[in-house]
């Protein structure tokens, strides 16, 4: 098991960067950003390593995302972290890496165009049941929920593009399914269409393959003082060819 990457640590708030191709939570015995961070608070107060250890999860990355992700010590903090992602007044911004042209065959064809500076997609989102996959639906289908993003061209490196996001909403593989649906899938994002690889393979489990999905920046208020706390998350090695 690999050590945390601390960002932030101040009374019952501890913020780390996830590494990809890790589980945020997982059942007992496998792995995960949680398990993990239960072993740094154990060593951080000296506890037996049997010892029951609450950790607050208030939010979630997906696999093999990276990035900033803040959890909580005890049930107090994690409720009033939890209230402010629920009112979403928690900034979340992201860094992306998408083809510039489009994939004609993944793009609405109203939407086939290039890659423009900057906008705004809204659409309609449905977890498929059963299936870690997500779709674009029409706003009347049973169980559709609104997804708004904002995003911005930080960078063009040709081929491929470095986008911005900042989430309004926060929905189930959200900024994957709406760049895959325009023909931007994400690198190395294979669940949605991408045909380029991003980063290594950790493994034969495609599940646990890296993609060009960081979690950069988390802005929220500290649960128990009246303080902002704004981090930024390094990015991994696999980066450096296209952002410094």
């Amino acid at each position: 098991m690999q050590p945390l990457d601390i960002l932030y640590h101040d009374g019952p708030c501890l913020v780390v960067n996830k590494p990809a191709g890790v589980l945020t939570q997982a059942p007992p015995g496998i792995d995960s950003v949680e398990v993990r961070v239960r072993n740094y608070f154990r060593e951080q107060e000296s506890k037996e390593p049997d010892t029951k250890i609450y950790t607050g999860v208030p939010h979630r990355l997906d696999r093999p995302v990276s990035g900033a992700m803040v959890f909580a010590r005890h049930v107090r903090a994690s409720r009033r972290l939890s209230a402010q992602f629920e009112k979403r007044t928690v900034k979340k911004t992201y860094w992306a890496l998408v083809p510039t042209t489009p994939n004609r065959d993944l793009a609405k064809s109203s939407e086939l165009t290039q890659l423009p500076e900057r906008g705004t997609w809204r659409d309609h989102l449905r977890k498929i049941p059963g299936r870690s996959f997500v779709k674009v639906v029409e706003p009347e289908y049973p169980g559709a929920k609104h997804a708004i993003l904002h995003f911005e061209l930080k960078r063009n490196f040709g081929a491929v593009a470095l986008l911005e996001i900042e989430l309004e909403t926060g929905r189930t593989h959200q900024i994957r399914v709406q760049a895959a649906s325009r023909g931007f899938p994400i690198l190395g994002d294979d669940q949605y269409g991408s045909t380029v690889k991003f980063g290594p393979d950790f493994g034969d489990d495609p599940r646990d393959r890296a993609i060009a999905l960081h979690a950069r920046q988390l802005q929220f208020r500290h649960p128990m003082v009246d303080q902002t706390v704004d981090m930024v998350a390094p990015l991994s090695a696999d980066w450096t060819d296209f952002a410094d």
